[in-house]
């Protein structure tokens, strides 16, 4: 296997709870009160949506707050992926991924393993250049029961509800994740840091109408059944692990300019907008400091 190429579930589309849209000029993310399923392919107007929105829109009066769907593996952080990632911001490559403790940065000598001391005190990640990064990955439709449509979110709240319900399932199911029925709810809350005004993030529930007893008996019929056909989940979920150990540095290449705008947004007008903000050059510029910073 080709070293440094991560093996991610194979992705059929996009779940988002926004978009990219051009304003004076420029693309910015809009929020949205509502998900919106989308295929790979583009047109000129952005991403097609693909044909199970307008599926599980009929179902919901309009409004897509509500996504059934299942999970891929047993393991919660083969499902939600989520690390803090700095990109250069012209070519889009991810240049420093980091968990808190340990990161991997390319540098003029290659990739290194420093240590990562978290974007509030880091010296590369000043400016808001590095952000919590998370990439949920579930199950869609059971015409392909190994296809996944991904989930991608720079969001603390949607990433730690996320692995809280993940985890939390996966416990009281006696690690039997991937046949439980869930799925994806759009909650809304207003904060000081957001004016009172809603933002929204992804939970992870239980199916309407399905009490946890339900679903734990459920799981357990599933996964009984499924051993009696010889469906290994322990091999997938080994499968899984092995791809990701690959590589840290989890981008498809043709979507590297997407990442970028949903990270660093022109004409943002938060804070941090005016401080100066790391490319691929001030970033080797300031290696050497930074490394001995957190070293």
């Amino acid at each position: 296997m080709i070293k440094g190429l991560t093996i991610t579930p194979p992705v059929l589309g996009r779940i988002s709870i926004g978009r990219i849209v051009q304003k004076d000029g420029k693309r910015l993310p809009a929020k949205d009160d509502q998900f919106t399923i989308t295929s790979q392919v583009q047109n000129k107007d952005g991403w097609i949506n693909h044909p199970l929105d307008e599926k599980l829109r009929a179902r919901s009066e309009g409004k897509l707050r509500q996504i059934p769907v299942r999970m891929l593996f047993n393991d919660p952080d083969l499902n939600l992926r989520a690390q803090y990632t700095l990109f250069d911001r012209q070519t889009g490559r991810p240049l420093c991924v980091g968990d808190g403790e340990h990161c991997q940065r390319r540098t003029n000598n290659g990739m290194e393993q420093l240590p990562c001391p978290s974007p509030d005190r880091c010296p590369l990640a000043q400016g808001g250049a590095c952000k919590p990064y998370g990439r949920l990955y579930v199950n869609l439709s059971e015409d392909d029961e190994l296809g996944t449509f991904i989930f991608r979110t720079t969001g603390f709240n949607s990433i730690r509800t996320l692995a809280a319900r993940l985890r939390y399932f996966a416990a009281v199911s006696g690690n039997k994740l991937s046949c439980l029925p869930l799925q994806l709810t759009l909650r809304g809350k207003s904060t000081t840091q957001s004016y009172r005004t809603p933002i929204y993030f992804v939970d992870l529930t239980l199916r309407d109408g399905v009490t946890l007893k339900d679903a734990v008996q459920h799981a357990k019929a599933i996964d009984s059944e499924l051993s009696e056909y010889g469906f290994d989940q322990s091999a997938l979920d080994d499968a899984a692990k092995t791809g990701y150990a690959n590589s840290c540095f989890e981008v498809d290449g043709d979507e590297m300019s997407d990442e970028v705008e949903e990270f660093y947004p022109q004409g943002d007008n938060d804070q941090t907008a005016n401080q100066p903000q790391p490319n691929s050059r001030s970033i080797a510029q300031g290696l050497r400091q930074s490394v001995t910073a957190v070293s």
